[in-house]
């Protein structure tokens, strides 16, 4: 049951409450909308009209005149049109075209009356035309002729409220499509669709868009020049807003992917050998595995070695070579030949450079294999082994002489104070600076089966085998004069000390691992140890399975001008790709 708010009616069904409201109040309670007027019928309303507002007559007659009708969409006319020629026929031949708005009024009215109750509209019809004939009435004519005297002139900015909702608009013709609009929406119970850029509510989809665009046509009407609401310029501010997010956030993932690549060779600001060698002697203190007093010794040994630029030889493994030639003496006797480099200390990895320190500890290895060779230690004018943050500063004095600047600018020359990796180039810079003659060769794919080298162990084989300084021992063991190979591939380096030929035909290198530590090394130097300790030493083909492998192989002493050739060649560094 539903209560009339004015007069407080019971009335059943929301249909008979609108035309009830329609009947009862709103037809008797008619007024201008571009003026105060109100409290007559149509009739008065009409004449009323046609009196005060004469001048606005042709506006409305011709909607391309009035400021907000060039606003209109076609959709919009249309609909208005059609809603006129079936609705409002019969009020058209009654009123002259002055009187067009109350007659549209009207009109929209009795529309509501169509969707209410058919018997209505017939009754409402009659009713309006009676009014409409009752204007020959001298008295009415006389009574709204001294109300329009005594009414106000209308100003320029007066607001035309909807007789039907909260809505107030500045423009006499938006309120007339705006009321028509209310009456043309069909009240069926369905769901309500509200005004996205205001607080209207319609109960279909038609209505909301003809009120949508009314809202866009009247903006544009006002500005021509672009408005922030046009369609073309809300994509291009939605593009230029994806296009911005899309560009931070390939900013942010390669600022996030070089912090990566820093932290991984070291060029994260975390400081170098000797940060490091402090942090790991400081939580050895804490966790109750070193004293304070003998953390303060070590301190001091460090700092003596780092003064010095000397290695302190407390990670170095000597007698490698003979320990290997002993076990292939007396053990080994599977193999057919065995070729071994000449005598070359192991250097293991520290405190100070673990994950990061392997180049250096190899160059240490081949460094203390070319004091052993007279050709090189009289080129060599240091005969001690460098500390690892000394040799980090020769390889930045190699660079100011003016090798390999393409390594340089990628280290931004600057090694010392970093954990920096380092890699067969770097080794190539260091031989060529002391003068040492050295080449790089690049195994570049596999070449065999299941991601295999065999090329690479047959070249070692050929390095071992050129040796025209050499004593055999036996047949199978041979002693070269060789310094041994620098091994790099992605991420480790190596020393390859030795080659072995199985008597099938295979191959195995021998490598000396800066990642085995100085006990495990240890063992080989014991008979009862060796056996276990050599099988870290000896690879097969199967070991060697990473995608690219690089040797750096020495091969005489440089004079200076060649050493000046090497220099003004490595502006453009290349190497012997194999096969």
């Amino acid at each position: 049951m539903l209560t009339c708010e004015i007069c407080g009616e019971e009335i059943l069904l929301e249909e008979d409450m609108k035309t009830h409201l329609f009947l009862c109040h709103l037809e008797n309670d008619l007024h201008c909308p571009l003026r105060t007027l109100s409290g007559v019928d149509n009739a008065g309303l009409y004449f009323h009209i046609k009196s005060a507002h004469s001048g606005e007559q042709q506006i409305i007659q011709d909607p391309t005149r009035h400021p907000c009708g060039s606003a209109l969409s076609d959709r919009t006319k249309a609909s208005r049109s059609e809603a006129k020629e079936s609705q409002t026929c019969q009020s058209l031949r009654a009123v002259d075209q002055a009187g067009r708005l109350t007659s549209n009024f009207a009109s929209a009215v009795n529309t509501e009356h169509k969707y209410s109750s058919p018997g209505d509209y017939a009754n409402s019809t009659a009713a309006s035309k009676t009014q409409f004939a009752e204007i020959s009435d001298q008295n009415n004519v006389n009574v709204l002729k001294d109300e329009l005297h005594q009414a106000q002139p209308l100003s320029a900015e007066k607001l035309f409220s909807c007789p039907m909702c909260p809505l107030v608009f500045s423009c006499d013709f938006l309120l007339q499509e705006h009321v028509e609009l209310h009456l043309l929406g069909q009240h069926s119970g369905e769901r309500s669709f509200q005004c996205p850029m205001c607080s209207a509510v319609y109960s279909n989809s038609f209505c909301l868009q003809e009120h949508v665009e009314l809202h866009f046509d009247h903006e544009l009407s006002r500005d021509q020049s672009g408005s922030p609401h046009s369609d073309l310029m809300l994509a291009k501010v939605l593009q230029h807003k994806e296009e911005l997010k899309r560009k931070q956030e390939e900013a942010q993932l390669e600022r996030q992917e070089f912090k990566k690549l820093q932290r991984q060779f070291g060029l994260d600001g975390r400081g170098g050998y000797r940060r490091q060698m402090e942090r790991s002697m400081e939580r050895a203190v804490a966790s109750g595995h070193l004293a304070p007093v003998d953390f303060y010794l070590k301190k001091a040994d460090m700092m003596e070695s780092l003064a010095s630029g000397v290695d302190d030889g407390s990670s170095r493994t000597q007698g490698v070579i003979r320990a290997l030639r002993d076990y292939y003496q007396t053990e080994c006797r599977d193999s057919v030949h065995v070729w071994l480099a000449v005598d070359t200390d192991h250097y293991s990895s520290s405190a100070g450079d673990k994950g990061w320190g392997c180049g250096y500890r190899n160059f240490q290895m081949l460094l203390s294999s070319l004091h052993r060779i007279d050709a090189y230690s009289s080129v060599l004018q240091e005969k001690t082994i460098p500390s690892i943050p000394r040799v980090q500063r020769m390889i930045e004095e190699a660079w100011k002489e003016g090798l390999d600047p393409q390594g340089a600018s990628h280290f931004s020359k600057r090694l010392q104070r970093t954990q920096a990796w380092i890699g067969g180039t770097e080794i190539y810079v260091l031989l060529t600076s002391l003068g040492i003659s050295a080449r790089i060769i690049d195994f570049h794919q596999p070449t065999g089966s299941k991601n295999t080298h065999p090329h690479l162990f047959d070249w070692v084989k050929q390095y071992f085998c050129q040796s025209s300084k050499s004593s055999s021992l036996s047949p199978r063991l041979i002693l070269t004069h060789l310094p041994p190979l620098y091994l790099q591939h992605q991420g480790h380096s190596r020393t390859v000390v030795g080659l072995e030929q199985r008597k099938n035909g295979s191959l195995c290198l021998l490598l000396l691992d800066p990642g085995s530590s100085s006990s495990d090394t240890r063992k080989l130097l014991s008979r009862e140890t060796c056996l276990t300790a050599v099988q870290f030493v000896r690879k097969f083909p199967r070991n060697l399975k990473h995608k690219q492998y690089q040797l750096i192989a020495v091969q005489g002493v440089l004079s200076p001008e060649e050493k000046q050739i090497r220099i003004f060649n490595s502006r453009t560094l290349s190497a012997e790709r194999t096969p």
